[in-house]
């Protein structure tokens, strides 16, 4: 799949790199962190516009948001248990819905550029609740732009290691996100103790 993927891209390009970077944000499984990672070494060599790049690779992403959003809009829960049994990604649907639940708007930020694996779920969540599409499409748009651009600017600087990089992005998404989450758990129960010592009653000298 691999390999059949970059021979699309050489092939026809940027076009060829906005139509999977669509598909991969509806949910169809395909190699995009390496791609991206490609495409920003290209830049780097002066074969790719770093514009044109970011534009095609951030209006894809975007693209199949919006298409899974209203995928969910229309077809409601039923349409998003078929495609979770097309696709796969039951613990994923699980995940998503959790994710959601717990840090609301949040998540589709951090889904589209942190914790990618649960972004198609969540489009279709959003769009099965009727989630404010005008908010939906800002907050969305925004992360995809800075995954794009974050994996542009990687494969420029490491040009020569595009390999290990992919790898090592992998397995850094989850860890990352567990210490933001970790570092704002920390910060609320610093705020609660203050808060309670601060509503003490003072004893008598």
């Amino acid at each position: 799949m691999t390999d059949q993927i970059l021979a699309w891209f050489v092939l026809y390009g940027l076009p060829a790199g906005f139509l999977i970077l669509g598909a991969s944000s509806f949910g169809i499984p395909m190699p995009v962190k390496l791609l991206m990672l490609a495409i920003g070494a290209l830049v780097q060599q002066g074969e790719i516009d770093f514009w044109h790049a970011l534009i095609a690779g951030s209006s894809g992403a975007i693209l199949g948001d919006q298409i899974g959003y209203f995928v969910g809009y229309f077809g409601g829960r039923s349409v998003i248990e078929k495609v979770t049994s097309r696709f796969g990604g039951v613990e994923l649907l699980a995940k998503a819905e959790r994710f959601q639940d717990r840090w609301g708007i949040s998540a589709i930020f951090f889904s589209r550029w942190l914790i990618t694996p649960i972004g198609p779920w969540l489009n279709l969540i959003s769009g099965s609740t009727r989630y404010s599409w005008v908010w939906f499409t800002i907050v969305g748009a925004l992360g995809e732009t800075l995954w794009v651009l974050l994996h542009i600017l990687l494969g420029i600087f490491f040009a020569d290691r595009i390999q290990a990089t992919a790898e090592l992005l992998s397995s850094l998404s989850w860890v990352i996100f567990g210490l933001f989450a970790a570092s704002i758990l920390g910060w609320k129960i610093f705020q609660f103790f203050r808060n309670e010592k601060d509503r003490a009653p003072e004893t008598a000298g």
